[in-house]
This record gives C-alpha cells, structure tokens and sequence, in this order.
C-alpha cells in the first residue's frame, strides 16, 4: 500500500473540521492551567494551544473537566502565562495505523518522526482498547526461534507469551531488545520506546535494528523531554499498533521499553490529579494500569495473529521488590533477569538463569528437552553456590560428584550462555547436549 493511495487521502480529509472552540485562563495552580469557556466541547485527552503574550504557545491536553472549569496539563512549564490568555482546542488527533506503517518511526499521536510523509490508515484505533475476551483467547503458540542460545533452550519463548526483562542501568538491556526485534521469529515487530533520551533513538533504529530489521518494524517513541501525557500514550499507541497488526492476522512482536518510565509518566499525571502515592512513591492506579497493558497483548482470537510482548523494567540496585517490578511479575508469563556482575566479567546476554523463569515450560519442551534443562540448571546451581569457595582455592576434585561436573563444564556453559547467532533450537539443544555428555564422561573442554 502507498503512503499516497487515495482512500488514504480522502480519510484524512474526512477527518478535517472547519470550527475550532477558544477559551480563556482563568487561573493556574499547581502546574495545572484552569480555563473558562469549553465546557462541553473539551474532552479528556482533548488537545489545547495556549497562546502566550510575547511568547511561543504552549502545547498541552486535557487533564480534568468539571462544570465550569477545564484543567489543562502543559507540556512544558507555564512560564509566562497570564489569565485571559487564548486557548484553542484543538482537534483531537486521529490514531489510525495502517500497513504503510512498517518500517516507520511515529510519535505517539501518529505523526512521523523520520522526516517524510505517512498519512494516517482507513480505521481510527481505540488506544484504550480492551483486550480480547478472555474465553475466546487461544492458547500459547508454538516455542519460537529468538536467536539466542539460551533463549532457544532454557528460557523459551512461545508464540503469544508475555515476558517481563528485569535490568538495571547499564548492563545491556537495550541491546538484547535489539537483538529480539532483529532475530527472533515473527512477521512484525512494534517497538514503544518510552520517556527513551533523545539520541538512542536513531541509535536504536541505525544500529540495533538496521535497515533489514526496519522493513518490518513500526517504532513508537516518546523521548524524555516530552510531556508525561505524551510519555504515558506512548505505551498505548504501540499497543494500538501491534493490535493493528495482529487483527490483520500477523504474529507480532512487541518490545516495550520500558514499563517502569511508563509507570512513572503515570505518577506525574496521577499527582496533579490529585491522587496521593501509597506503593513507594507510586499511586495505587498504577497496578491496573500496568494489569491493562500487559492484558492486551498474548494470544488473539481464532481469526487474529498474536502479540508476544516483552516489557523491559529498569529496577535500581537489582530492587526485584520495586513496585513495577513487583506488579509485573504478577501478570506475565516468565521473566528474565540481567545481571551486572555477569555483564562486567563481558558476557552477552548477561541472562542470570538462576534469577529468570519461563513460565511456557514444561510445555514447550519435550520429555527428553526437560530433561537436560533440568540438569543444566542443576550444574549451574552447584558452581553458583560454591563459586566464592572455588575462587578462594578451597575446592577439592571428588568431595561432590555434581560439583565436578559443573566445574568441569562451566565456562563452556557460560559461552555457550553468549551465543546469539541464529543457530535454530535444535542446533542449540544438540549443543547443549555435548555439553552435558562432557560433563558426565570425565571428557576434557
């Protein structure tokens, strides 16, 4: 489909108003700006221009309506405003995705971010979309192929599962993502890059992604000098999107990045609206709020595709208890812990498997595959809980018969941990068995 096709230009057409409604400040509170004269036009999420005298005009939406008084939330500070100030309502922005969309890069309201053209699609999206019905959802799909060895093996992902990817600062996070969207299995990938700094989001498409990984890929991204409304629609306009395109039957890939600055563009909004934190910091609407996200993605209906989704959250400290953290774990199918002490010894991905669970086993490995994911993490839980005895010297070959064995295989494991080359699952699992073999058969690395 072309970004010129004419059906394409006649929505948009349809879509333009000739009137546009005014009011006035009445009064500014608490970063909140009060006007007087569009009570029953504005509608929460509505879009307002502030006009200042002598200044730039201030963009911002609706945050509160009540009888006599709309409470608008600037997108930057109101300095320079004064009562009496203009504010135009602006019309409210169709969301509209379309398969013109691929290889794209949109904000959150739909417009382009890459310096050309896209014009909306045929069907305005609802981006507060309930997810499917429960009853009528199918069940997980098939283990797909992610292009990491221990993905493909001890942590599988499976069409339609949820996945929440814990990691602090610093410790590659950003990068396994873009490893996902490049490699793993799937016909769409949808990337929400939200309050993500300005600069790693060309990074993100150039170098994480590059042009192959583009083609089938849509890219929503709010940076973080973006006001916490456009933060927070930013997760609910890539969810629009990816459900887009699983309604088109397409299996769709959706990365989130990340839940916890969604979380907190929340909280900013949440507080102006009043609402007091109780959860550290965090209001308690957050809990459904995240709930509703992560719902809408998973298995569709039987005539839909389905949306595997992965939802990054940046945990201060390796804080597994924060509250996003918390919540998350809760509602996905498995989680994935990055580890800084793995990534400061220089593996990639820092996957701590002692740490991550997937929820999608047993059954998405055969008796036989169950088998030697069991013994491995038996191997690498024995090198872990003796590893500061082994460093200091005070091990002993024949004191622990399954304590030899992990030592003998461990750092073949660990690199084995590291391969992210596209090898298949059965490759990977073939690997992993000669691994095993070794360690039983007293056979050199």
């Amino acid at each position: 489909m072309s970004d010129l096709d004419p059906m394409l230009l006649k929505c948009e057409f349809d879509r333009l108003s000739a009137t546009r409604h005014m009011g006035r400040v009445s009064g500014v509170a608490g970063g909140v700006i009060e006007i007087q004269g569009l009570e029953g036009q504005a509608r929460i999420g509505d879009h307002l221009t502030l006009r200042r005298r002598g200044g730039p005009e201030l963009p911002g939406e609706v945050l509160h309506v009540d009888s006599d008084l709309t409470h608008m939330l600037p997108g930057a500070a109101p300095d320079g405003v004064c009562l009496g100030d203009p504010v135009i309502l602006e019309q409210t922005p169709a969301f509209a995705p379309g398969m013109h969309w691929l290889g794209r890069v949109v904000d959150p309201f739909g417009k382009p971010l890459d310096g050309k053209p896209l014009l909306t699609g045929a069907q305005e999206q609802d981006i507060m979309r309930a997810p499917p019905p429960a009853v009528a959802r199918k069940s997980l799909g098939a283990r797909m192929e992610t292009g990491l060895a221990i993905l493909n093996t001890m942590l599988p992902v499976v069409q339609g599962q949820r996945i929440g990817l814990f990691a602090g600062s610093g410790v590659g996070k950003s990068t396994l993502l873009g490893t996902l969207a490049r490699s793993m299995q799937a016909d769409a990938v949808v990337v929400a890059l939200v309050g993500e700094r300005g600069r790693e989001v060309n990074d993100f498409v150039e170098h994480a992604l590059g042009a192959e990984g583009m083609k089938r890929s849509v890219i929503v991204a709010a940076t973080s000098d973006q006001s916490a409304l456009a933060r927070r629609r930013c997760a609910w306009s890539a969810m629009s999107v990816a459900e887009y395109l699983r309604d088109q039957g397409l299996n769709v890939l959706f990365l989130a990045d990340s839940v916890t600055r969604f979380a907190e563009a929340h909280r900013e909004i949440a507080v102006a609206m009043g609402e007091q934190p109780s959860l550290r910091g965090f209001p308690p609407s957050v809990t459904p709020l995240i709930a509703g996200l992560c719902e809408r993605a998973g298995p569709g209906t039987a005539n839909q595709g389905d949306i595997t989704a992965v939802f990054s959250v940046l945990v201060a400290g390796s804080d597994m208890d924060e509250p996003v953290a918390d919540i998350l774990r809760g509602v996905l199918d498995g989680h994935i812990v990055l580890s800084r002490d793995i990534a400061e010894r220089g593996r990639f991905p820092a996957i701590d498997l002692s740490r991550s669970v997937s929820r999608s086993l047993p059954g998405a490995a055969s008796e036989a595959e169950n088998r030697m994911i069991s013994e491995t993490r038996k191997l690498v839980g024995s090198y872990e809980q003796s590893e500061v005895m082994i460093k200091a010297g005070l091990y002993a070959e024949g004191a622990d018969p399954l304590l030899d064995q992990a030592v003998r295989v461990h750092e073949e494991l660990d690199t084995f941990f590291g391969k992210t080359e596209a090898v298949g699952i059965k490759n990977s699992f073939d690997r992993l068995q000669l691994i095993l073999r070794r360690a039983t058969a007293n056979l050199p690395v």
